[in-house]
């Protein structure tokens, strides 16, 4: 059944908000324990949507998976066998399902993955990724849809420098090189903090990695990985969620969980803009009561930089902030689609190839948007709470996959947010 959200306009959100573990590491770790024969617990993971998709590709691999989402935690059993093809029935629902190639290619020798699908947010080219294995020893094609990977020699290490910091060709080349021979060396890596937890688990599990976080990374191969207990890094994007959040809604939010440290790039533009942030004991405050904020220009990067994942938050944010800014998209060129929808409620807003130009508006006017992937559906329940009237807002099933229980989350900070069947007229 298709839901949305109705979300009534006029709030300031005002409380805390807690974060638990990154979306976009717990599901690659899953693939990650994929490399160890036995029982491997993951704890802190979110009760999203994407990790039951995850779940049932491993359990198609012949995994044992119990998700606990109440108890926040993954374990999962990994037999001496496990199979070799990700179908494209889950593979095109979640882009992360990419991540076991890698692993498959180490472990079992071979591979056949689905392109994948995912968010419409433009082209994930597959060729670093199928570039770093071939490094390796790996022979990899396109045929039918599928990658297929196979190393009947097994994997050799290597010299490899990535053209673009590429986060999930850096990962399937790190999780296929921890069981190579030799060394293997990945220059011009993405840096991401769920790159370091990766890492960070991998070391956990018997593999010897040097240099996550940094430009390069060095991996011994060692024979064998162990099972392991790891907590997924919390999820920098929803803790900056919730910093725009305060911000867009002239609000006061502390984010319970949060990094400050890993949204350097986006905290220090709302502080430039006007807000206040200050760290706290249990993670950072924003706060945006009273102030006039002003719009700031953003153009997203490879981390540290501005977070792509981010940008359809800028641009709600800029649609009512005092002034003009520009908004350039470097990495993905669909991820504009959020503004057809702004524009719908009444935003101030002109697209040029991967800019956008935001003229602020003192208020928005609500009315029904579509979302169009995870981020801009958030984005776009942040706008409906600084409208005039209700926004009805479609494809739910989009922000479950990255956000659990959102609007219960926003109703704790004050908003007026309900999930309802998305077969009534727009009232």
């Amino acid at each position: 059944m298709r839901e949305r959200f109705r979300v009534v306009g006029g709030a300031h959100l005002v409380g805390e908000a807690s974060v638990v573990g990154a979306k976009n590491s717990a599901l690659k770790l899953m693939a990650v324990a994929l490399l160890a024969v036995g029982r491997t617990t993951l704890t802190n993971v979110p009760a999203i949507a994407d990790v039951t998709i995850m779940a049932e590709l491993l359990r198609r691999l012949g995994v044992g998976v119990d998700y606990d989402a109440a108890a926040e935690t993954v374990v999962l059993d990994v037999p001496e066998r496990i199979g070799h093809r990700a179908d494209y029935e889950l593979v095109r629902a979640l882009r992360a399902s990419i991540s076991v190639l890698g692993p498959l290619v180490a472990r079992v020798g071979e591979a056949d993955v689905a392109v994948p699908g995912g968010d419409a947010i433009g082209s994930r080219g597959l060729d670093l990724h199928a570039a770093g294995l071939e490094a390796l020893g790996a022979e990899v094609h396109v045929t039918h849809g599928y990658l297929v990977a196979t190393a009947p020699n097994g994997l050799h290490g290597a010299e490899i420098r990535l053209d673009f910091p590429s986060v999930g060709a850096t990962e399937n080349i790190l999780t296929a090189s921890v069981l190579a021979r030799g060394t293997t060396t990945i220059d011009n890596v993405a840096k991401e903090p769920e790159i370091v937890d990766i890492a960070e688990m991998l070391t956990s599990m018997g593999a010897r990695v040097e240099g996550a976080g940094t430009s390069r990374i060095t991996v011994s191969g060692v024979d064998s990985l162990s099972p392991c207990e790891h907590s997924v890094v919390p999820d920098r994007i929803a803790a900056g969620t919730w910093a725009f959040a305060a911000a867009t809604t002239r609000g006061d939010i502390e984010v319970v969980g949060g990094v400050a440290d890993h949204l350097r790039a986006p905290l220090g533009a709302l502080e430039r803009a006007g807000c206040h942030v200050e760290t706290t004991d249990r993670g950072f405050r924003v706060t945006a009561t009273g102030r006039t904020l002003r719009a700031f220009d953003v153009a997203t990067l490879p981390y540290p930089g501005f977070p792509t994942d981010l940008q359809p938050f800028a641009l709600t944010y800029n649609a009512v902030a005092a002034g003009s800014a520009m908004v350039t998209e470097n990495l993905f060129e669909a991820r504009f689609r959020t503004v057809q929808e702004l524009a719908r409620l009444g935003a101030d807003t002109q697209v040029d190839g991967h800019h956008v130009m935001t003229h602020g508006v003192p208020i928005l006017s609500g009315a029904p948007v579509e979302s169009s992937d995870i981020r801009s559906g958030a984005a776009l329940v942040l706008a409906g709470l600084v409208a005039e009237g209700d926004t009805l807002v479609s494809g739910v099933h989009h922000i479950d996959r990255g956000y659990p229980r959102f609007e219960e989350a926003l109703r704790a900070l004050g908003a007026d947010v309900t999930r309802e069947p998305d077969d009534e007229p727009f009232e």
